[in-house]
């Protein structure tokens, strides 16, 4: 799985995609992270002052990404990644299954079960990190875009859409996980999990009479401890609603 990520600020996804099984993963090549800046496909002015943003029309606070800079980039993309020979390329052409998501809170929500659509269905994946007050709606229409969203809520830039997305694809991708079985959406799954020790002694955030600091004790629950597998995976399910 290759994923193409057009972003002004690349150095935001440094850390994260450095660390753990992200990581991991592009080091043993199960995926590839790419990065494309719409600056570097336009010309910039005297001083090379490169402007990807301008003022909406019919008014309002804040500025728009221009269209031009998005789509002389997705299109410097496209020939890379599918027939490079020729001067300009679409995601039909080649043998190559490519999708184009652009992050938008009011979309379709992203899903775990559309994470494993793209696993399946494609092998690159452009994500357009938007800022400011959005991109130009004329990027949607002539790419013809996946518009989608991971949540009820506005965010300064597309970049943590764009990570969130990262992970939980790969995260569907065979070898990208130490057990590929680990998935918590291919086993019941709760919240509410355990691990040594046993008995945990911890301070209450009641004091007890005369200023003392009152110990309490937090056990493991006996199910988990039974060695019954029915018993445990119904308690889990009763756990996980």
């Amino acid at each position: 799985m290759h994923f193409h990520v057009i972003t002004i600020f690349p150095d935001i996804f440094d850390s994260y995609l450095n660390e753990s099984i992200i990581g991991r993963a592009i080091k043993n090549k199960l995926i590839s992270v790419k990065f494309y800046n719409p600056r570097d496909y336009i010309k910039g002015n005297k001083s090379n002052y490169k402007p990807v943003d301008d003022k909406p029309y019919g008014g309002g606070p804040g500025m728009v990404m221009k269209a031009e800079p998005i789509l002389k980039t997705v299109e410097s993309v496209l020939r890379k990644i599918s027939t490079p020979s020729r001067k300009r390329a679409t995601p039909q052409e080649g043998n190559k299954k490519i999708l184009i998501i652009n992050f938008i809170p009011s979309a379709e929500k992203f899903t775990t079960t559309y994470a494993k659509n793209i696993s399946k269905k494609y092998t690159d994946v452009i994500l357009i990190c938007g800022r400011y007050e959005g991109i130009d709606a004329r990027v949607d229409k002539i790419l013809k875009t996946k518009k989608l969203s991971i949540g009820d809520y506005v965010l300064t830039g597309g970049e943590i859409p764009a990570m969130i997305l990262v992970d939980c694809v790969s995260r569907q991708i065979e070898g990208v996980l130490g057990n590929f079985d680990s998935r918590e959406e291919e086993r019941v799954s709760s919240s509410e999990v355990y691990t040594r020790p046993e008995v945990l002694k911890y301070p209450s955030s009641h004091k007890a009479s005369k200023g003392q600091v009152k110990i309490k004790t937090y056990r493991v629950p006996k199910v988990l401890l039974s060695g019954n597998h029915k018993d445990i995976e119904e308690w889990k399910k009763g756990s996980s609603k």
